[in-house]
This record gives C-alpha cells, sequence and structure tokens, in this order.
C-alpha cells in the first residue's frame, strides 16, 4: 500500500510511514485543539516539500483569515497558490448567500453536496491534487434540516472523495470529554481513520495530545502522544515506546 506521508513531525512512524493513499481520515477535537493547524500543515508540507498539490476546502472560516493565520508558522499559502499547488475552495459564504470573492469558490446560491463535489473535482482536475482538507463536517451540516439528511451528504460525501482518489482530511468538532468522535455519530464509521486531539488545562498549563483511535490497513500507536505547537507548526512526542515504520 502507498503512503502519503503527512509532514507533520513525528506522525508518520506512528502510522507506518503515513496516510493510506487515496483513504479518509477524520481529525475530531474540541474547540482550540490544533484542528486547523494539522490540516494545513498536511497541506502546506506536501506541496512544498513533497510536490504535491493540495486542496483546502473551508466550510467555516474565511480563506483570507486562514492565510494570515498560517503566516505564523512561515507557511505562505498565497506562494503555493500562485504556483498552482494548493487551492482554497471557500464554501465559507455560500451558505449565506453571498459570492466570493475567491478564483475558487462554491456559487452563492446555497450550499449543496453535489455543487461541492463538482468544485473539488474540477480544482482537482486543474492542479493535479493528491491530498484534500474539507474543514469542517459540523459546518457543513448546518446547511441540513435534518440529521438523517446529514448523515446521507457525508455518506456520499466520503463515497464519492474515494472514487476521486485524493488522500483527504476531514475535520470535526466534538465536546472535550465525550466519549464521541464526530458530531453526527456517522463520521467515524465511513472514514478509515481518526485521529482525536484533546485540549486540557490544568491551572497556568496547557497540555494537548493526539490519539490514534483507528486507521485501517495500518498498525499505528495506541498510546496518548503529547503535541508541542511551535513557531513551525505542530510536533508529535514520543512515549516510552518505539514504533517501526
Amino acid at each position: 500500500m502507498n503512503r502519503i506521508q503527512t509532514g507533520i513531525n513525528g506522525l508518520d512512524k506512528l502510522i507506518e510511514g503515513g496516510f493510506p493513499e487515496g483513504r479518509t481520515t477524520l481529525v475530531s477535537g474540541a474547540c482550540g485543539t490544533g484542528k486547523t493547524i494539522f490540516c494545513a500543515q498536511y497541506l502546506y508540507e506536501g506541496a512544498s516539500k513533497y510536490k504535491e498539490p493540495g486542496i483546502y476546502v473551508t466550510l467555516d472560516e474565511r480563506p483570507e483569515l486562514i492565510r494570515q493565520d498560517m503566516q505564523k508558522f512561515g507557511w505562505d499559502l498565497r506562494k503555493l497558490e500562485d504556483d498552482n499547488m494548493i487551492q482554497i475552495i471557500d464554501g465559507s459564504l455560500a451558505k449565506i448567500g453571498i459570492p466570493s470573492e475567491e478564483e475558487f469558490a462554491m456559487p452563492a446560491t446555497g450550499f449543496d453536496i453535489d455543487k461541492l463535489l463538482l468544485e473539488i473535482m474540477r480544482t482537482t482536475k486543474k492542479i493535479g491534487a493528491k491530498r484534500l482538507v474539507i474543514d469542517s463536517i459540523p459546518a457543513m451540516g448546518m446547511n441540513y434540516e435534518s440529521e438523517n439528511e446529514i448523515r446521507n451528504a457525508i455518506l456520499k460525501l466520503s463515497y464519492l472523495l474515494m472514487r476521486i482518489g485524493v488522500t483527504t482530511l476531514l475535520t470535526s468538532e466534538v465536546t472535550e470529554g465525550e466519549n464521541k468522535f464526530g458530531k453526527y455519530g456517522i463520521e467515524e464509521y465511513v472514514v478509515d481513520g481518526v485521529i482525536v486531539l484533546h485540549y486540557m488545562g490544568i491551572g497556568t498549563r496547557s497540555n494537548r495530545t493526539l490519539h490514534i483511535r483507528k486507521m485501517r490497513a495500518t498498525k499505528h500507536s495506541e498510546d496518548l502522544h503529547p503535541i508541542e505547537i511551535d513557531s513551525k507548526g505542530m510536533n508529535i512526542k514520543k512515549v516510552d515506546k518505539e514504533y517501526d515504520v
């Protein structure tokens, strides 16, 4: 099985060298756990280090804010966009009917899963994308009236992403301490991998950890691994055990 190196320091050796190519992984966690940093680093390193173009679909935050936030790690997303190595698809405004000024965006006629998939396929073909991030599933779910409709949309999305062949990260927000990995109770079952990010504040100190809950076709660590976020991005720290690639 081919592996896609994540570019996230310390992670690949925990998952046999990287994500299984063409598969989908859910990155879940409470607010402030580092999901956006994790996903942006996956795309940035993929484009800059491994020459694998990527797409960032934002359904919540405006693209310009994402670009600004990632600059603090030295990640110049705009330059990679100009080089057709990364493209950001703006879906943040479509759901409220406001047109986006971005080159790649969903139409301002409202959110529709088919329109989103068409835009992903169009952009994938244009830049030869190998990596994809969709941030986030709860933001997508706000456009549906019932949870049954949301679940059907997630199933459709998961199936068609597999057909497109990109290696995908989906994000979902959950409440810290809850024994669930997706907002709608289906995400963790239709994806091939689940990575859970935790954040606990103790007094004046904070403690971030990563747990690989599931990774199909992969021998992976089952431990809680400390996370450090510094000026260069996210680092996954060692625990006592060592895992061979």
